[in-house]
């Protein structure tokens, strides 16, 4: 089949999920479309160029999924509302694809047109909010750093949960009252991360 960017991007997604952010190679991209290395050049310049590539993927999917959540929330929605549509569409986005999290997490380094969209939007709502605009930077990285975080504990959740006896269980319970007790409520993930996104705009908007 004819190289085209769309299909390196593709193999770049497939090899990255294999090794990771710092083995991916182009060499690796080439033979996983059975091509020679060189002949990818024609269309990426290079590892870093492909990066961006793979993190605008992601994120305008992600930017595209956020607009359809945002324009379907009611006249009626907060600021809140507006920054955990645009939060839950991202992580719902980045899950799909394996090392989405980490190309997130990169973004900026490879300076993703993508991944920017993304905190320009997020700036641009917290601002309409009222917070104070030395604090939206901060404010919009602790939220999209909260995505990229829960996502990669999410992905590398073992398959098959640890065994615990009940002699285990009673030692532990013993050793940390706290964490094995109420304090921590078992809840979805889906809940767990909506409650954290509110608790993020709760301390927010204290600022306001």
């Amino acid at each position: 089949m004819k190289l085209t960017k769309e299909r390196i991007v593709d193999a770049g997604m497939a090899v990255f999920a294999e090794v990771g952010y710092h083995n991916l190679s182009m060499r690796q991209v080439a033979d996983r479309l059975d091509a020679h290395a060189g002949s990818l050049y024609y269309h990426v310049r290079g590892k870093e160029e492909l990066l961006a590539l793979m993190a605008d993927r992601v994120c305008r999917r992600a930017y595209d999924a956020g607009t359809e959540a945002l324009a379907a929330l009611p006249p009626t929605a907060t600021w809140q509302d507006r920054v955990e549509a645009q939060t839950t569409t991202l992580r719902a986005e980045i899950k799909q694809h394996p090392g989405g999290a980490q190309l997130l997490a990169e973004s900026p380094g490879v300076l993703s047109t993508g991944a920017l969209s993304l905190m320009e939007r997020l700036l641009r709502t917290l601002l309409d909010a009222g917070l104070p605009a030395e604090h939206c930077g901060t404010a919009a990285d602790t939220l999209l750093s909260h995505v990229t975080g829960f996502v990669l504990q999410e992905q590398n959740q073992p398959t098959t949960p640890p065994t615990v006896t009940a002699e285990l269980f009673a030692d532990l319970s013993e050793r940390f009252p706290l964490v094995m007790g109420d304090l921590i409520p078992r809840l979805s993930q889906d809940e767990k991360f909506a409650r954290s996104i509110r608790l993020l705009c709760t301390g927010f908007a204290a600022l306001c």
